[in-house]
């Protein structure tokens, strides 16, 4: 008689957890670095035999990397095959490449979840890289094209992730649209993050030396006597008062002890 099938919350082990915990970012970067590989045809390398043959091992050798990832998890699982057919997407990321797409989003998003600024721009760059190869491979063969080159790629990756928008360079091919639609969306996310980011900074900067200017001047013994602040100050010096009434108290709880207490402590009257 089988086992019943456990659901996936349980289909997992101590083991899987820290190996997916170890290899899912990597395994994420690698689908980023290798996007535009796995998204041009082969048609679009024309008849270059050693591209295409470049292009192929590539492809393959990073299957192979993925294929033996869902094989590590699936033996580390306390059922193995439950968990294959549980996940999808992984299955379909060894067989049909372009699903990894959806992999470098998730290493996007993570970072930007997590704060990491350094390592989001960084993912950032690899997008619009692949944004501009991707553009180039489909525009450079394609009737009245102008995006012919490397180079037209590239200055064309840049206006538009700026938002510049010269006019000068763009695709003319669905695809080619498309990818430059992605690459635009990059552009205005990244500017908002690093628009964020430094108005945060600002900020911050500020409250740090408004806190340090009232510290020093909220001091009881600096303030004279009859001077009026301001209500934010004012509440400043309430709080640092009422810390010190309390401590006060503890004291005189502690080395005063309270009258029932001295009674309740006192030698009952010996009887006669």
């Amino acid at each position: 008689m089988s086992k019943p099938h456990l659901p996936i919350a349980q289909n997992t082990s101590p083991e899987l957890e820290a190996y997916i915990l170890r290899s899912e970012s990597k395994l994420d970067f690698v689908a980023l670095l290798t996007l535009w590989i796995v998204l041009i045809p082969f048609s679009s390398f024309g008849t270059d035999t050693k591209a295409l043959m470049a292009s192929l091992l590539t492809k393959l050798a990073v299957s192979f990397v993925f294929a033996v990832d869902m094989f590590r998890r699936a033996r580390l699982a306390p059922q193995p095959w439950t968990y294959v057919w549980a996940h999808p997407i992984g299955l379909l990321a060894i067989g049909f490449p372009p699903i990894r797409v959806l992999f470098s989003i998730r290493l996007v998003t993570s970072l930007f979840r997590r704060g990491h600024l350094a390592k989001f721009l960084a993912a950032d760059f690899v997008l619009l890289v692949n944004g501009a190869l991707l553009v180039y491979f489909y525009e450079r063969d394609s009737a009245g094209a102008n995006i012919t080159s490397l180079g037209d790629a590239a200055w064309w990756a840049i206006v538009t992730v700026t938002t510049v928008g010269y006019g000068d360079l763009y695709p003319v091919t669905a695809p080619g649209q498309i990818a430059a639609a992605c690459v635009m969306c990059i552009g205005i996310l990244t500017l908002a993050v690093i628009t964020a980011q430094v108005s945060w900074s600002f900020s911050q900067q500020v409250d740090d030396r408004t806190r340090g200017s009232r510290s020093e001047t909220l001091e009881p013994e600096a303030v004279a006597v009859g001077t009026i602040l301001p209500t934010s100050d004012l509440e400043g010096l309430h709080g640092r008062l009422d810390g010190i009434e309390a401590q006060l108290k503890r004291l005189i709880h502690q080395y005063d002890p309270p009258h029932e207490q001295q009674l309740d402590a006192a030698p009952e009257p010996e009887d006669l």
